[in-house]
């Protein structure tokens, strides 16, 4: 079993900057691939960033230039830094990973509200 939690969101202004981060624990895991989604009202859930063991990087299109994810694998640790955060960022941030036994595993989420 996996436990996640997320820390960092917050309220900022459009242009501001945030940093999330993502702490695994558990006993006898083996992480693959982490990534953040984000939920905004009304809209389904979207991939944001991952990042895989070998530390390759996706974006989606929205972010790119403005997000990087990055791993700290002694500490089970993901981070994202989000600049030039925009209103259409605005949502329930989500870290999510998968085990190299296949299995998928949830944060409760962290709120990023950013204001015009």
């Amino acid at each position: 079993q996996v436990q996640l939690v997320e820390s960092g969101g917050g309220s900022v202004q459009t242009g501001g900057s945030l940093r999330l981060s993502c702490a695994a624990s558990g006993s006898g895991f083996s992480l693959n691939a982490m990534g953040w989604y984000r939920q905004a009202p009304g809209k389904q859930r979207e991939l944001v960033a991952s990042i895989t063991s070998a530390s390759t990087t996706d974006y989606a299109d929205s972010v790119k230039g403005r997000f990087t994810v990055w791993r700290e694998y002694d500490k089970n640790l993901m981070s994202l830094q989000m600049n030039s955060l925009k209103p259409e960022d605005t949502a329930v941030y989500y870290c999510h990973v998968s085990t190299r036994s296949g299995v998928q595993y949830w944060g409760k989420g962290t709120l990023v509200t950013v204001s015009s």
